[in-house]
């Protein structure tokens, strides 16, 4: 049988979720162990020892493989526990080729509960300054930069804090732009003012999904209020156009880069979506509605709109298995690449980027 382990991170209240999709891509790997927001497989040698493996899972906020854990109340011991299975495995060069160490903790709620936000804690920071002053000499200088953002490719050494007294050890190679990120979460600072926290999910979309966004394009959000998304667009200076029956935010309406078209999206004449680059849309409505309302828009023979950022509400998480449905029919629109994840901002929903838009002008369509 395998001795080898992967972990997953994931939202609280995702791990069934998450579960059920690694059985569905990863059939071969068999599930191991849980708690909120962390789950563990047993996986098959050769997934450990494929360098360009990749889960692909929308429900993992990120990913690597484990070596295992440490129990008990001393911090002191816990360090250097933390370092033995590293030193047992891999001789001191091949360790040397760790560029960073990332240390977080499992999420205690969802996201917005309870005044709750992903990211570093205190707790998490002053843990990894400790597994840091017992860094094992390896023979050439060494330096580990303590919860930065990798580069691509870079290998990362990982402590997750489970429970305080239980730290789980690990690594994983940044292969992807949330592995990158400590604990697969973005430092998104908001803004004093902030309206809502659709600042914080579309700025993380944005991260994650790589759009080439640029000062001066004009974006359209769907389902605006109170403007939380708008605002955080704007800020990047972008011409924004807000589509809801329900008020905006005076702070948005004081600004001149911000329209407001005070209607429901399908009332919206089709013309008007022709001058948008790129379109958002984020209602508390089922995921069919969604797709329903934005494929009326981008089907349109003179929409030529590049890029969407969808948030799909999941009412019942076992939508979640109708992700590739929801996919094939994006595509199905003209965009080629279609990706989905569960931000690390999110709730019960997910974020669906679509790009790589292939579709004639309507000037040259005849």
């Amino acid at each position: 049988m395998s001795s080898h382990f992967l972990f997953v991170v994931c939202q609280v209240g995702s791990e069934a979720t998450v579960k059920n999709e690694v059985s569905r891509k990863h059939p071969s790997f068999r599930f191991s162990f849980s708690r909120p927001g962390f789950v563990t497989f047993r996986i098959p040698d050769e997934v450990a020892r494929d360098r360009k493996f990749e889960l692909n899972c929308a429900f993992a906020r990120t990913w690597g493989f484990s070596l295992g854990k440490a129990v008990g109340t001393d911090g002191q011991q816990l360090a250097r526990e933390f370092w033995k299975p590293f030193a047992e495995r891999y001789p001191a060069d091949v360790l040397a080729q760790f560029k960073h160490l990332h240390v977080w903790q499992r999420d205690r709620f969802v996201p917005g509960e309870s005044d709750f936000e992903p990211g570093i804690t205190p707790l998490a920071e002053g843990i990894g300054e400790l597994i840091l002053e017992h860094q094992p000499t390896v023979g050439t200088p060494w330096s580990l930069p303590l919860n930065e953002d990798a580069q691509v490719d870079d290998r990362v050494l990982d402590c997750i804090i489970v429970e305080p007294d239980e730290w789980w050890f690990g690594w994983h190679r940044a292969n992807t732009v949330e592995t990158r990120w400590p604990g697969g979460v973005p430092d998104v600072e908001s803004p004093e003012n902030m309206i809502s926290r659709a600042y914080l999910k579309i700025v993380e979309s944005l991260l994650w999904s790589e759009l080439p966004i640029q000062p001066g394009d004009r974006f359209v959000e769907i389902g605006s209020s109170p403007g939380g998304s708008c605002q955080a667009l704007l800020d990047r200076g972008c011409f924004v156009t807000g589509i809801d029956p329900a008020e905006m935010d005076p702070l948005l309406l004081a600004n001149p880069n911000f329209t407001h078209l005070r209607s429901r999206a399908k009332k919206v004449e089709r013309n008007d979506f022709q001058t948008f680059r790129w379109l958002a849309m984020d209602a508390n409505v089922a995921p069919k509605y969604t797709l329903d309302t934005v494929e009326a828009i981008v089907t349109q023979p003179e929409v030529r709109i590049e890029g969407l950022l969808l948030t799909l509400k999941l009412t019942d998480l076992a939508l979640a298995a109708e992700l590739p449905l929801f996919h094939k029919r994006i595509r199905s629109w003209g965009y080629r690449r279609v990706r989905a994840r569960q931000l690390a901002f999110n709730r019960q929903e997910v974020c669906v980027v679509a790009t790589d838009l292939v579709k004639p002008r309507s000037d040259t369509a005849d």
